[in-house]
């Protein structure tokens, strides 16, 4: 087609002009073609979705983003993983060479000056405490540490009884001008397994953005972080387990939709043994020592993970009743299944959550 209007255009020149013309007639074809390319790299490269898994945190990493390129989508998430291994060197409770270790070690002795992101999530552990009325405590750990859910061993009851007043966010002194973190009574022990997840997916997050990428979900274990839309145009779908699966086909309670957002499920199923036919499980009531029996299952949603790593675990330890009432203080969304498996959900997401049909 282009070479039949070239010939076209020639002949209409008179023999005076003819040099001319053929001069005109190949710059307007050179032009035409340089304005072909150029429009045709302008033109946006179709998105793929890409895929990476790797354990860091001691828990099962994945990453989900939208790019145009294979190459684009490795150098983002490579960048988001750094972020988060950075997070588990500087947040591990059981690594004798974390700064969270550190501070643990100091407990009752001295301050010790952090890093600004373990500063941020200590800080952010604190405030979930004060809007839980403890229900939270992010100085759990002597408490935690005395449940051990690979040996299966039920603690000693007076020892649980003695540890209680180690367990008391109050006494976490903060100076943020300085970046130092002091607890105030020796044997405290700050243990960051109820937020160090959801903050990382936010971090990772924050990476994958800053590297170009506009769509990913970022899921460390149970806690989630999604943003933008998939490359089909739809919001991420992610799925929350059923607490008391049976099979495979049981797996998978209820879906529901999400951008922009996060999600975090704390559940009675992830760490836990049984004796003698009670349940006892990871999830601590700070008050007692002892697991929290008011839930089976508690997912919240929320703009960012801190947060709903965070008070999904407040939500558990606070039950069904008392739970729905600090989400709607909080204006988060969520959904419990309490001990007898009875759902409960906030009005929010009641057009956007889907149960599976036998659930």
């Amino acid at each position: 087609m282009i070479k039949n209007s070239y010939t076209l255009h020639v002949t209409r020149y008179t023999s005076k002009n003819k040099c001319t013309s053929r001069v005109t007639a190949v710059t307007l074809l050179t032009a035409y073609c340089l304005l072909l390319a150029v429009l045709c790299s302008c033109s946006p490269k179709k998105e793929s979705l890409y895929r990476k898994t790797m354990i860091l945190m001691d828990t099962v990493v994945t990453i989900h983003v939208v790019a145009d390129s294979e190459e684009a989508a490795d150098r983002a998430m490579a960048k988001a993983f750094e972020a988060i291994g950075k997070l588990d060197m500087l947040l591990n409770f059981f690594s004798d060479k974390s700064e969270l270790a550190l501070i643990n070690r100091n407990a009752g002795v001295s301050g010790v000056r952090v890093s600004p992101e373990t500063l941020e999530v200590i800080e952010k552990a604190v405030y979930a405490s004060e809007q839980s009325g403890g229900a939270f405590d992010v100085t759990i750990g002597p408490e935690s540490s005395l449940w051990n859910f690979v040996t299966r061993a039920k603690p000693d009851d007076k020892a649980v009884s003695e540890k209680l007043g180690l367990v008391n966010y109050r006494l976490i002194d903060l100076a943020k001008e300085k970046s130092v973190v002091a607890l105030k009574k020796k044997g405290m022990l700050i243990d960051l397994g109820g937020i160090a997840k959801g903050y990382a997916a936010d971090r990772a997050a924050e990476a994958l953005k800053r590297h170009g990428i506009k769509s990913g979900l970022v899921a460390v274990a149970g806690d989630i972080k999604a943003f933008g839309l998939k490359q089909d145009g739809k919001p991420w779908r992610v799925g929350i387990r059923n607490p008391r699966q049976k099979g495979k086909d049981d797996e998978i309670l209820a879906t529901i939709e999400l951008r922009d957002m996060a999600i975090s499920t704390s559940g009675d199923y992830e760490r836990f043994f049984i004796i003698d036919g009670e349940r006892f499980h990871h999830i601590l009531d700070p008050r007692t020592g002892y697991p929290a029996r008011g839930c089976q299952s508690v997912s919240v949603m929320a703009k960012d993970g801190v947060s709903t790593d965070s008070f999904s675990t407040a939500v558990f330890v606070l039950g069904p009743e008392k739970g729905m009432e600090l989400l709607k203080h909080l204006g988060f969304e969520g959904m419990i299944v309490d001990k007898e498996g009875k759902i409960h959900i906030t009005p929010g997401i009641k057009d956007k959550i889907e149960f599976k049909r036998n659930s």
